[in-house]
């Protein structure tokens, strides 16, 4: 008789992972509980159940095999670009950006699974290609394109800061597999040459005002600028330790606005101080570094290249929404993800997450001396 007591299946999960993503789900619900003024409703409980189905989601993918990943990667690019092209046809228009797909009996946002699904293809692209040619050209303009047509799609909805994702998780496959560091910093210099150019001719009337005010944040405080200025205030007046929970003013007196999405660190770190403000950083990086640790422990090169990209981008969420909401980067509707309400960021997240536990289950299941 076997002396288990754990199924295998569950003692194969990483449990310390797994409790520091639970810890910092409910973290969030209990600033939302506040942001709410001390209620559930409407959104720390929402947000609540849509978190543990997700993260039970997470779990279950989590059994899915590592080569089931690198087969269905392309066929699962190539149908969420069908979806993105059907958005722009059909899709439904909310808040003056037409970036769903209104099935009925749920909306579903295409664009977000993208971000997962671009780190997967082009991992798939490079596991495919021989490592002698990773430095050619032939290794370059196809990864291009794969990351250059849902980016241009998404941005056209407009979505800035989920194209800009997308750019950013391919981007960082492919400095990954080996692309010679010369053509990034040439694409830079292209890029800061064109910059000027998008902001002139490319990007909308709100996106332009956004960069704009990024540059120079004092010239329309109660304007375009007013939800950095309120967001900076916030941070500032939580000190050390916080004003304490359900203690913030910004956020209650409703001067901070979108203090449950993008803004939720600055609604955080009033209450909880930079104290709280370090510990959840905190709590991010040690799953971000889990999932590299993941990347480094992976034998194929489609499971390297996977698990790095897919923590690149739960980095790239943190770090972006971060910087937005201090005032180092411009606004670019990028949440704070299984923080921020809604549940767009922890889908992708937790669906990350999920492929990164079932690489971490494919290196777990190898012999080893």
């Amino acid at each position: 008789m076997s002396g288990r007591t754990v199924p295998e299946g569950l003692a194969r999960l990483p449990w310390k992972v797994i409790l520091l993503v639970i810890a910092i789900g409910v973290f969030g619900q209990v600033v939302l509980y506040s942001a709410a003024g001390g209620s559930f409703s409407p959104w720390a409980k929402s947000q609540g159940l849509r978190f543990f189905v997700l993260l039970a989601g997470a779990v279950a993918i989590s059994r899915v095999p590592e080569r089931a990943w690198k087969a269905g990667a392309l066929p699962a690019y190539a149908l969420i670009l069908i979806a993105l092209v059907l958005v722009e046809l059909l899709g439904a228009i909310k808040g003056g950006s037409q970036r769903w797909l209104d099935l009925g009996f749920i909306r579903l946002q295409p664009s977000e699974f993208m971000k997962p699904a671009i780190v997967l293809a082009c991992a798939k692209f490079y596991d495919m290609l021989p490592a002698g040619e990773t430095r050619r050209f032939s290794a370059i303009w196809p990864a291009a394109l794969l990351i250059g047509l849902p980016a241009a799609f998404v941005m056209k909805q407009p979505d800035l800061g989920t194209g800009l994702m997308i750019c950013a998780g391919g981007a960082t496959v492919m400095f990954l597999a080996g692309i010679p560091l010369r053509l990034f910093v040439g694409g830079a210099l292209a890029a800061a040459v064109a910059i000027p150019l998008a902001i002139n001719f490319v990007l909308h009337d709100y996106q332009r005002n956004r960069i704009l005010i990024f540059l120079d944040p004092e010239s329309d405080p109660l304007g375009t600028g007013y939800h950095i200025s309120q967001s900076k205030i916030a941070i500032g007046s939580g000190g050390i330790w916080g004003k304490g929970f359900l203690n913030g003013t910004q956020s209650h007196l409703d001067y901070l606005p979108e203090g449950h999405t993008d803004f939720v660190f600055a609604t955080m770190a009033e209450e909880w101080g930079l104290v709280g403000g370090c510990l959840l950083i905190l709590a991010f990086l040690l799953v971000i570094r889990w999932g590299i640790d993941v990347a480094q422990a992976a034998e194929g090169r489609f499971a390297r290249l996977a698990a790095a990209g897919l923590a690149t981008t739960i980095f790239f969420y943190v770090a972006i929404n971060l910087m937005m909401v201090m005032g180092l980067a411009p606004v670019v509707g990028i949440p704070l993800p299984l923080v921020s309400f809604g549940s767009s960021a922890q889908l992708t997240v937790l669906l990350s997450l999920g492929i990164l536990m079932s690489i971490d289950r494919q290196n777990r299941r190898r012999p080893r001396w």
